[in-house]
């Protein structure tokens, strides 16, 4: 699979080679045009789909760093924001991720934000309008957000619960992209190309996980990802049977029901029949 190669640049990453990403729709067109009126923006989509990915070919295409938090239920706003420590017999303050890219100008990803406190999320609201501000209480004080500021969050619909879901104060504040698996075609070269796998294999692969992620009305609480399509591929260029790299790269990861994995295993074996 593909690495994007990064570099510091004042200390925060640059990524130096393209990351590989094939457009499905209109998104770089929307994702440019928010970036020319610094519009924050919200990627919207089931894991392992490709917003990641999306996210780092648009920060090396648009030649920012890129500053990126994985949200947890303890991620605090200090976390974000940043604290004071103890260093010797001095007391000092480091910033934390957002406030080091509002400072110098990066692209903050906060993935998979609706994980974090609703306490944590609201600390950007200062951010995502025309005010372009971030309070820093601990300082007593404002910061202005460098020109080339942009704020950008993920989150899965498809975890949506009365308990964590974004709050509509917060979603109406962003530029809504909607993404989902990519057409067969689409992802067939996706998977030749991360994987290094053959077209064949690539297109079974691709194929079984169109009725695999059918099985999502029996009570499959996640489908098969593209992700997991690539890391099937990449197992099988490194030489494990195709069935078996289809067990545990997606199987084994997505269920522990054994009549829904058994339901899988019949999928895939039906599109890697020699190994069955």
């Amino acid at each position: 699979m593909s690495e994007a190669k990064m570099a510091e640049s004042d200390g925060l990453r640059v990524l130096i080679d393209e990351p590989f990403y094939q457009p499905v729709a209109n998104e770089v067109r929307v994702f440019l045009a928010a970036w020319d009126r610094r519009l924050p923006v919200m990627l919207k989509g089931p894991t392992g789909c490709g917003k990641t990915r999306f996210l780092e070919h648009m920060a090396w295409r648009l030649k920012r760093p890129l500053v990126t938090v994985a949200c947890h239920e303890d991620l605090t706003s200090s976390d974000l924001i940043g604290r004071f420590l103890i260093e010797g017999n001095e007391t000092v303050w480091q910033d934390g991720p957002l406030t080091r890219a509002v400072r110098e100008g990066a692209i903050c990803y906060l993935d998979e934000i609706v994980e974090a406190r609703t306490d944590t999320t609201v600390v950007i609201h200062p951010l995502t309008d025309h005010r372009r501000h971030l309070p820093i209480e601990k300082l007593g004080i404002e910061i202005t957000a460098h020109r080339d500021f942009m704020l950008v969050i993920s989150y899965n619909p498809g975890y949506q619960t009365v308990l964590k879901d974004l709050k509509p104060s917060t979603k109406q504040r962003f530029v809504g992209m909607n993404f989902n698996y990519p057409p067969a075609d689409v992802e067939t070269c996706i998977v030749m190309k991360e994987a290094g796998v053959d077209e064949g294999r690539a297109k079974a692969l691709v194929a079984a996980a169109g009725k695999a992620r059918n099985l999502k009305e029996q009570g499959l609480q996640e489908v098969t990802s593209t992700r997991a399509l690539i890391y099937a591929g990449a197992l099988m260029v490194a030489g494990l049977d195709a069935l078996e790299a289809c067990v545990v790269a997606i199987i084994h990861p997505q269920t522990d029901d054994p009549e829904l994995a058994e339901a899988l295993l019949e999928i895939f074996r039906t599109f890697f029949p020699e190994q069955g």
